[in-house]
């Protein structure tokens, strides 16, 4: 099978989250990413732990399959080479404060010019226009100052930042988007385009509910736990011997609800026969569906449920997840082969399914930083460049 970005070669400056998960998802779709790294460092995420016999878990999980390159774009000799990638490259990509690829030489204008077809996708905190694009940002700044954490824990208590770093992935999953459009775009003009990423930007656009709410209303949603501020019941609920969900969304799925738990006509009492009304009334509905659901443990009511057709789940931890056989036939987890002398890992697998994407099990190793230098060279016909 011919994946669907076969033939498109990446030259991938990022480091750390946004870009490089950008860049992994595009590897998986079959584009050639060459990762372009700082001499003697790499990237950062190298010596994030987790290790495994002095390899980062974490760095393996988001850039197996790429290749390495250690350039230092301050000498000569490696701006050579780096000029060479960029007549061979498709997009290249970047996470850099605004500015920096300028400094460089290789801003957006000037590889415009000397590059037409080239896709330039850059991803920053603020992104590269407003009072305070140069303003450096981590995933828990924009979500702090996007409003996700204004609306991420329990009511009277701190605000609390989400258990994964969205304000970096969805940025990075945004990029994704743009690129794949440019890609059409330039199949149809012959012309690449610049995609300008905000961190921030990708924050406000995630706040579905909050949006409307504040707009419609003029008031600010504030933190409601596990519980929807727009529909009810949709939140936790305990058992005998814990929590699990339950989430009602429609009147349907609320009739079902009350019949499987055995709460008699409920539905049609006017405090809970709209969501609105169930809305008014959750702290109330709550604690009459946790009467009932208390004298039982978790696992009986989720079978109760699922049986009823109502949506429930058990609160799994990150273990429990990866063992869960559902997400196991899909092939969500995956292995990352070893190669020589060096440690295997485990890693998330491609959530996009398509019919004509091959599934495979294992996934290429991550590189040794530099460790591609001569193969890339190579290709390039710079057999004789200087070997960092």
């Amino acid at each position: 099978m011919t994946l669907p970005l076969n033939g498109i070669t990446v030259i991938d400056l990022t480091h750390v989250l946004a870009g490089p998960f950008c860049s992994l998802q595009l590897q998986e779709l079959g584009a050639r990413v060459i990762k372009v790294e700082r001499p003697g460092h790499g990237d950062d995420t190298r010596s994030f732990p987790p290790f495994v016999d002095g390899y980062s878990a974490y760095f393996a999980g988001l850039n197996h399959g790429k290749e390495s390159i250690a350039l230092d774009l301050s000498t000569p000799e490696d701006r050579r080479i780096f000029d060479a990638l960029l007549e061979r490259a498709d997009v290249v990509l970047e996470n850099f404060r605004p500015g920096v690829m300028e400094k460089l030489g290789y801003g957006w204008d000037a590889l415009h010019v000397r590059h037409p077809r080239l896709i330039y996708g850059a991803v920053s905190g603020f992104g590269h226009t407003g009072p305070e694009a140069g303003k450096p940002a981590y995933d828990m700044v924009v979500q702090a100052r996007g409003g996700v954490m204004s609306i991420t824990g329990e009511k009277d208590r701190d605000p609390v930042r989400v258990g994964v770093s969205i304000g970096d992935i969805v940025a990075g999953m945004y990029l994704v988007q743009g690129v794949l459009a440019s890609l059409i775009t330039r199949a149809q003009t012959g012309r690449g385009q610049k995609i300008d990423i905000a961190m921030l930007d990708a924050q406000i656009a995630i706040l579905e509910h909050a949006v409307a709410l504040t707009t419609a209303t003029g008031v600010p949603p504030g933190r409601t736990g596990a519980r929807h501020p727009t529909i009810t019941p949709f939140e936790t609920f305990h058992a005998e011997d814990g929590l699990f969900v339950i989430a009602a969304g429609n009147n349907s799925l609320f009739a079902k609800l009350c019949t499987a738990l055995r709460m008699g006509p409920l539905y049609e009492d006017p405090r809970f026969a709209s969501n609105p009304a169930r809305c008014e009334n959750a702290r109330l509905l709550k604690r009459l569906i946790e009467a009932i659901t208390v004298e039982k443990p978790r696992q009986h009511w989720i079978e109760v449920l699922e049986a009823a057709g109502v949506p429930t789940g058990p609160i799994q931890n990150v273990a429990e997840a990866l063992a869960d056989p559902q997400i196991l036939s899909r092939n969500m987890l995956v292995d990352i082969d070893p190669a020589p002398g060096r440690a295997a890992f485990r890693c998330a697998g491609n959530p996009i399914k398509m019919s004509e994407l091959p599934e495979h099990k294992t996934r290429s190793p991550a590189p040794l930083l530099d460790g591609d230098r001569q193969a890339v060279l190579d290709w390039l016909g710079m057999a004789d460049a200087t070997v960092a």
